[in-house]
């Protein structure tokens, strides 16, 4: 009987490939809050890289098992959902930077908030794929909405700047500011403290600025989402390679964020190449009925999607190579 449970189908996918998925998850969280940062401290850009190779390759290695178990075409598809989102989560990193800087969050106190952001992106990606995948499920056609959002957004990346509203502007700022007894200062790690409400003088709540840094940062997820999770339904609808691409993906972004911050001005064409990934994904469901094929071979999405964003770092990577005086920023080249 509890063998029946294990091999179970569970939204297409044996119910043990999902517990080893959740269990690798957890024991990764565990690992790095209860080991790796127990206390707070300032992660350098060496540590920084050597944990986001780690987080890579367990990612491509779990890429790996899916093709082993599943097949050829599920992880070539697991592949090109880990490396769109990928690039995505790196996308969101500029983003997470100017957050940290207004509310003044120590550096030894942000792996703290991009922890518990974590946990929100693990719960609220899994609820957009599974309205996601429902609606797929019983509307096709929502396919061709994704892809046509996907071009939509790409074109407009490509075309025009974004001007990014100063983090003091933004209105979730002001309505928390407005509705909570909120500090001024920093109060170490906490999210929340309790202390004499000035009014009263009797003891009130208070949220710190570290909390509303974490709020932040998960309302930038769930826009940002509104980009990753038509991708990543464009290349397949099947919801276990969805989501595992995506939180391996952004698993490591934390990691990841130390090193990139410091440097995100050398990725400064990485948001071309993104925009003509995401027109890519998008075009080729349209592709593949002018085509009269079911779909794009995920071999041919995988190079074309891997030489797009390699042409882009790369290209980067020159153009503001240190003494290097002709290399201009593109305006809107990076968020």
């Amino acid at each position: 009987m509890e063998s029946a449970v294990f091999l179970a189908d569970w939204l297409g996918t044996p119910a043990w490939m999902w517990l080893t998925f959740l269990g690798l998850v957890a024991a990764l969280l565990a690992f790095d809050l209860g080991v790796l940062h127990r206390g707070n401290r300032e992660i350098g850009v060496r540590e920084s890289l050597m944990l986001s190779a780690f987080y890579i390759t367990l990612g491509l290695g779990f890429g790996a098992w899916v093709w082993w178990t599943l097949g050829a075409e599920p992880g070539l598809n697991y592949l090109t959902g880990f490396v769109v989102e990928k690039t995505l989560a790196m996308d969101n990193v500029f983003v997470i930077a100017m957050i940290f800087s207004f509310f003044a969050v120590p550096r030894a106190y942000q792996h703290r908030v991009l922890f518990w952001g974590i946990l929100g992106v693990i719960v609220l990606r899994a609820i957009m794929i599974g309205l996601g995948a429902a609606l797929v499920t019983h509307f096709s056609w929502v396919l061709y909405v994704f892809a046509a959002f996907l071009v939509a957004t790409g074109v407009k990346m490509l075309l025009f700047a974004e001007s990014e509203r100063p983090v003091g502007e933004n209105p979730l700022v002001r309505l928390m500011k407005r509705r909570l007894n909120v500090t001024e200062e920093h109060h170490g790690e906490r999210f929340f403290v309790r202390r004499p409400h000035p009014a009263t003088g009797r003891p009130a709540l208070f949220a710190t600025p570290l909390f509303m840094a974490l709020v932040m940062i998960e309302v930038a997820d769930v826009i940002f989402a509104v980009d990753s999770v038509p991708a990543i339904f464009a290349i397949t609808t099947d919801p276990f390679i969805v989501y595992t691409s995506n939180i391996f993906a952004i698993l490591g972004l934390r990691a990841l964020y130390f090193a990139l911050a410091a440097m995100i001005y050398r990725f400064a064409y990485l948001k071309v190449a993104l925009s003509v990934v995401l027109i890519f994904i998008g075009s080729k469901i349209f592709m593949a009925d002018l085509l009269g094929i079911g779909k794009i071979p995920p071999a041919v999405s995988l190079g074309v999607t891997f030489a797009i964003l390699a042409s882009g770092v790369a290209y980067s990577l020159w153009r503001t190579r240190p003494g290097d005086r002709t290399g201009t920023v593109p305006e809107g080249g990076a968020r």
